[in-house]
């Protein structure tokens, strides 16, 4: 209930219908706060609402490894530019290729390091 009505405040005006999940609960709450709102909760109807939430979700694990979000920005400033180096472009590429790119990479690491193999 907390949650619809938090959610409708913020909204500003009552919608025509909503889509929910199955949970049981939303169904009490709606016909509590709006009873004249129309309610669907099909299994199908909430894939758009639910697939919006995926990098979220993403992240949200991704979150769950660091101590704090500080210490995850440190970390993804420094690896999204390694990885960018590393993996190669997503386009359809022979084997060949990108063994070439990686060998490439790491070339190009060794240097910018001043490590020697």
């Amino acid at each position: 209930r907390r949650l619809l009505a938090r959610l409708m405040k913020k909204q500003g005006c009552l919608p025509k219908r909503i889509v929910t999940d199955k949970l049981r609960s939303y169904g009490a709450a709606l016909r509590q706060i709006m009873p004249t709102v129309e309610h669907r909760s099909h299994k199908g109807l909430n894939n758009r609402a639910e697939n919006s939430h995926l990098p979220l979700r993403k992240r949200e694990r991704i979150m769950q490894r660091f101590r704090s979000p500080g210490a995850l920005q440190r970390f993804t400033s420094v690896f999204s530019a390694v990885r960018n180096l590393f993996v190669p472009p997503r386009s359809k590429h022979s084997a060949i290729a990108v063994h070439l790119h990686r060998i490439r990479a790491i070339a190009h690491w060794r240097a910018v390091t001043g490590t020697a193999a």
